[in-house]
């Protein structure tokens, strides 16, 4: 095969549509445009969300509550994926979990969460830990720790 006779797959390249040809075409005299109005005009484009004059939707709809974008993101972790992804005696930490590519991207907290059993004990450095969760990380001989910037929860 040569350069020359490089061609692209069947149906990969169309024809553009050719308007205003005349009738046999098929999209002559009015070129696909309708009769009248604005979009029938040379020059027409609209603006993004715009609705021909009617209350658009963003403003047609309630606007209620309020996002911190300041707010922390925290992960949630619970009993049964710390002990299925730390071995004992291992540390539970932002830092540990980036190694093993556990933490979502956006996290920069981690909470625990009692849900399942944990098996073996750990270190936990979390930012907050529920009273079930604490009561049972210390049954099975583990620790909690503050992470070394702890903010105040809110």
């Amino acid at each position: 095969m040569k350069l020359n006779e490089l061609q692209p797959a069947l149906g990969a390249v169309k024809d553009r549509k050719r308007v205003g040809r005349g009738k046999g075409s098929g999209h002559g005299k009015t070129s696909c445009r309708g009769e009248k109005g604005q979009k029938s005009r040379r020059g027409y484009s609209s603006k993004r969300g715009f609705e021909g004059g009617q209350m658009s939707l963003v403003r047609r709809l309630p606007k209620r509550g309020f996002t911190n974008i300041h707010a922390a993101v925290l992960q949630e972790l619970d009993l049964t994926f710390i002990s299925s992804h730390f071995a004992e005696g291992e540390t539970v930490c932002l830092e540990s979990m980036r190694d093993k590519k556990l933490l979502h991207s956006a996290a920069n907290g981690i909470v625990v969460l009692n849900n399942g059993e944990l098996a073996h004990k750990v270190t936990v450095v979390a930012d907050r830990v529920s009273k079930g969760a604490r009561e049972a990380i210390l049954a099975a001989g583990g620790t909690i720790q503050e992470p070394p910037s702890a903010t105040p929860a809110k």
